[in-house]
């Protein structure tokens, strides 16, 4: 049975167990709340909780395990195919047992062959990768006959682990169920319960969130670990050079990348601010409750644009536009710029992307300084301007600060835009027209295709991400001792 019927029916299990545990309850005090300890609903959402909550739990691990162990018993299957493979070549295998086994899944399911006879079938009874393709299903090489029967081994542990997991599932859904239907009383203190397990889910939520984050941390310093055993360390940060090679003598100096990203970003910043800065004065001091009402939704409308469809632009609208400017025979009568893609372009794109960013955060801001700071400026006989760039934005300062370095942290962090903006030359140069590119879209390209994860030529990438982490990191980690600091001043 799939997972999202398991779960249907594990809801409809605690669903039953709330109408019986409130009805239990009930009938236990004669009917009467009063005699009560908790109100009938609590004792209700305990056996609901009690018959829901476990089976889930154990439904998400059982999907977490049942993958890992299925490969367990698969993957011996293939050592004849995988006796010389690394660990990189072995997962291109596993994929092919994986697609072929869901291939032969297929041809089941239409009626082309009984279950049995694709557990007979042999890679000398017929062109077997023919069958697979007239099912949609595409494989890497050959089938072998290695290959086939891990595939066969395969549908018949996955079937067998799904059987289990649905009598699991269930079986804990009931006993559950009927733990706290046991338990449920007249003195049974069940808001007590149902608070308690609420603060634990939420505690859980919360914790999830952190070791998220600590898990993201620790996975980039192991293989960052990894890549400096393969690679030397002062190549990595001082190089100048980045021309990976997957045949080896690759150079990988993280320098161009670095000045391509701190470059981008700069001219990104140079667009957001000062509009977004503009943007927020106004529409926090000047503007009526009527504009303000409909040109702020419109502006944050910005922010809510896929990224992607900001590169389109750049590379479709903003390249070529620079180009008639820039290029030869422009407007200007300048031949700086060769292509579309550039610094400028990827630049001026992305700072229209941080725009309501620097605008909204500015905006709060501003909003939260003190009425009486400007009431007090009026009245000693400035005026509004006056107020507002003697007053109001010095007290705004460090908050504005801080919203322009956590735009600058997310201008660290784009890609999209980058990739079909800006290029993917790794140069040092100082011309803002020419194309360069930054580490996230390196990270990008060298984590593209079948990568082996034990070449430094893909490991470098998690090197890339954590520079890039602790860049990121430093940034808002400052953004917010400065906003803090502001929020303490003026509070």
């Amino acid at each position: 049975m799939h997972a999202f019927w398991i779960t249907l029916l594990v809801l409809a299990i605690g669903a039953a167990c709330f109408v019986l545990g409130r009805t239990r309850a009930l009938a236990s005090a004669d009917g009467n709340i009063r005699n009560l300890h908790s109100l009938p609903a609590y004792y209700g959402w305990n056996a609901a909780l009690w018959a829901a909550g476990p089976a889930i739990l154990v439904l998400i691990c059982w999907m977490i395990a049942q993958p890992v162990m299925i490969n367990r018993v698969v993957a011996p299957l293939m050592v004849t195919d995988a006796a010389s493979a690394g660990s990189g070549e072995l997962g291109l295998l596993m994929s092919d047992v994986r697609r072929v086994a869901d291939g032969l899944d297929r041809i089941v399911a239409s009626g082309t062959m009984s279950a049995q006879t694709v557990l007979a079938l042999d890679v000398e009874t017929g062109d077997l990768r023919d069958t697979l393709a007239s099912a949609g299903v595409a494989v890497g090489t050959d089938v072998s006959a290695a290959t086939l029967n891990a595939a066969q081994e395969y549908r018949v542990q996955s079937a067998r682990w799904l059987l289990w997991r649905m009598i699991v599932v269930i079986a804990v859904a009931v006993l559950g169920g009927l733990w706290a239907l046991r338990q449920t009383g007249r003195d049974f203190r069940a808001r007590n319960s149902v608070e308690t397990t609420l603060r634990g889910l939420l505690v859980g939520a919360a914790s999830l969130a952190i070791l998220t984050t600590v898990g993201i941390v620790f996975a980039l310093i192991f293989n960052t670990v990894e890549f400096f055993r393969l690679y030397p360390a002062a190549d990595f940060f001082f190089g100048t050079v980045w021309s990976p090679s997957f045949g080896g003598g690759s150079s990988l100096g993280i320098l161009p990348l670095l000045w391509g990203t701190l470059y981008i970003s700069v001219i990104a910043l140079l667009v957001a601010v000062p509009i977004g800065l503009f943007a927020a004065i106004y529409l926090s001091e000047y503007a009526s409750p009527r504009v303000r009402a409909f040109a702020k939704p419109m502006l944050e409308v910005l922010a809510g644009i896929p990224t992607i469809v900001y590169g389109l632009f750049a590379l479709l609208t903003v390249g070529p536009l620079l180009v008639s400017a820039f290029g030869d025979g422009g407007l200007f009568g300048v031949n700086w710029m060769q292509g579309g893609t550039a610094v400028m372009t990827a630049g001026l794109v992305m700072g229209i992307m941080l725009i309501p960013f620097v605008s909204s955060l500015s905006d709060d801001i501003i909003n939260a300084v003190p009425q009486a700071m400007r009431d007090g400026s009026l009245g000693l006989g400035a005026t509004k301007s006056e107020t507002i760039r003697q007053v109001v934005l010095p007290a705004a300062l460090p908050g504005i600060a801080g919203a322009i370095l956590l735009a600058a942290s997310r201008a660290i962090g784009e890609t999209m835009i980058v990739v079909l903006g800006a290029g993917a030359a790794a140069r040092l140069a100082m011309n803002p027209f020419e194309a360069m590119t930054t580490v996230t879209a390196k990270i990008v390209s060298q984590l593209t295709g079948d990568a082996d994860f034990s070449s430094p030529e893909a490991l470098v990438a998690f090197s890339l991400g954590m520079t890039l982490f602790v860049i990121t990191l430093g940034l808002n980690i400052f953004a917010l001792w400065i906003v803090r600091r502001y929020r303490e001043q003026y509070e």
